[in-house]
C-alpha cells in the first residue's frame, strides 16, 4: 500500500516520503480501514518533528492520527457485521495510508447525514474542543475568552459555546483574520493587532471580567488574558502557537486567585469515563448532523502529494483543515 513515510524526525515537508510499505493486519480486537479521508492536524506535524507527547517508532514511522473509512476486515473478537461499515476513529497511528489499523471499540460509525470531510475530522479536534468545554468553571450566561479564535478548534468551540448558551470573546491575531470570523456569522471577535483591543473587550465582558480563558498563543497574550478574567477565574493552556513562555502578572494571579493549568486531550480522552465519553460523541455527531459543527476543508491531495500536502498545512492563513485521501 501507499503511504506517507518518514524514517527521521524533521519538517514535515523535508522527511515525509510518499513510497510503498506493507499492509497492516487486524490483531485481536482490532479492524482494518481503508482510509477515505487524513485530515493534518497540527499535532500529527508536531508528531513527524518529534516533539509531541507521542514518539512513534524509526525508520518507516507513517504519520496521521484520524481518518474517515471503510472497515475491509476484522481481528478476532470483533464482529463481522462492522465490514463495510464508513467509520470514523481518531487516537490512531499511521493514517495517512491506504490503509490502517485501530481498535474496533474506538470506531464510530457515521449516520448518512454527515459527510466524508466532516467525518474525517469530528473526533480529534471537535472532541477536544468540547471535552476542554466539559471542564471549564464557564456556564451558561458566563463569558469565556479564547485565543486562536481562527485556527480549527477556534471555529468549533464558537459554535460548541453557542449551543451551550455561553457567551464567547474570540481573540485572533490579524485584522483579516478578524474580518473572515465575521464574514462566517461569528460573534464578539476582536484582533489583537488593534491598539485599544482589551478596551473593547472589557466594554463587551462587563466589569465582573470573564469566568475561563483558553490560550492557544502564548507569550504576553496570557498576561492579556489574565488582566481580562475576573476572581477566581481560571487560564487553560490549550496550545502554543509562538512557542513563547507564558507571561503573566504576579499580583494579577495572587489578587484574583487565577488559576493556570494546562489541558491535554489525548489525556484527558483516555482517562475519561465511559459514559461521559459517550455522551460527549453523541452531542457532537448530532451538532455535525444538523451543520452546526464548523468542519472545513482547505484542501484535499493524494498521498503521492504528501510533501506538497505538508507545506499546505503549515501556510499562515490557511482556512480549513488541508486533507490527504489515497
Amino acid at each position: 500500500m501507499l503511504a506517507a513515510i518518514h524514517d527521521s524526525f524533521g519538517e514535515p515537508a523535508e522527511v515525509i516520503t510518499p513510497r510503498d510499505t506493507d499492509r497492516p493486519e487486524p490483531a485481536e480486537g482490532e479492524a482494518l480501514v481503508r482510509m477515505v479521508l487524513s485530515p493534518i492536524h497540527n499535532h500529527d506535524l508536531w508528531t513527524v518533528r518529534g516533539n509531541y507527547g507521542y514518539k512513534p517508532e524509526l525508520p518507516g514511522a507513517i504519520g496521521g492520527s484520524e481518518a474517515v473509512g471503510i472497515v475491509e476486515a476484522v481481528g478476532d473478537g470483533v464482529d463481522e457485521a462492522l465490514v463495510g461499515k464508513r467509520v470514523a476513529a481518531a487516537g490512531v497511528h499511521g493514517t495517512w495510508a491506504e490503509y490502517f489499523t485501530g481498535p474496533a471499540g474506538g470506531l464510530l460509525p457515521l449516520p448518512d447525514e454527515i459527510s466524508d470531510e466532516a467525518g474525517a475530522q469530528l473526533i480529534a479536534m471537535p472532541f477536544s474542543a468540547l471535552s476542554l468545554l466539559e471542564t471549564l468553571k464557564v456556564g451558561e450566561g458566563d463569558w469565556l475568552i479564547q485565543t486562536a479564535a481562527n485556527g480549527a478548534v477556534g471555529k468549533i468551540m464558537a459554535g460548541l459555546a453557542k449551543s451551550r448558551g455561553i457567551h464567547l470573546l474570540n481573540l485572533v491575531r490579524r485584522d483579516g483574520a478578524a474580518d473572515e470570523l465575521r464574514d462566517a456569522g461569528i460573534d464578539n471577535v476582536l484582533s489583537t493587532s488593534d491598539e485599544n483591543w482589551k478596551d473593547q473587550a472589557r466594554e463587551l465582558i462587563g466589569e465582573n471580567g470573564a469566568v475561563s480563558a483558553i490560550d492557544s498563543v502564548g507569550g504576553d497574550t496570557a498576561g492579556d488574558l489574565v488582566d481580562l478574567l475576573g476572581r477566581d477565574g481560571e487560564l487553560v493552556v490549550f496550545g502554543t502557537a509562538t512557542g513563547q513562555p507564558l507571561t503573566m502578572s504576579s499580583a494579577d494571579l495572587i489578587m484574583k486567585h487565577i488559576t493556570v493549568k494546562g489541558f491535554w486531550g489525548s489525556r484527558v480522552s483516555s482517562e475519561m469515563d465511559p459514559d461521559t465519553r459517550n455522551r460527549l460523541i453523541f452531542e457532537l455527531v448530532g451538532l455535525a448532523a444538523k451543520g452546526e459543527l464548523p468542519l472545513d476543508v482547505g484542501g484535499t491531495f493524494v498521498l503521492d502529494d504528501s510533501v506538497e500536502a505538508m507545506k499546505a498545512a503549515l501556510e499562515p492563513g490557511r482556512g480549513g483543515k488541508i486533507m490527504l485521501r489515497p
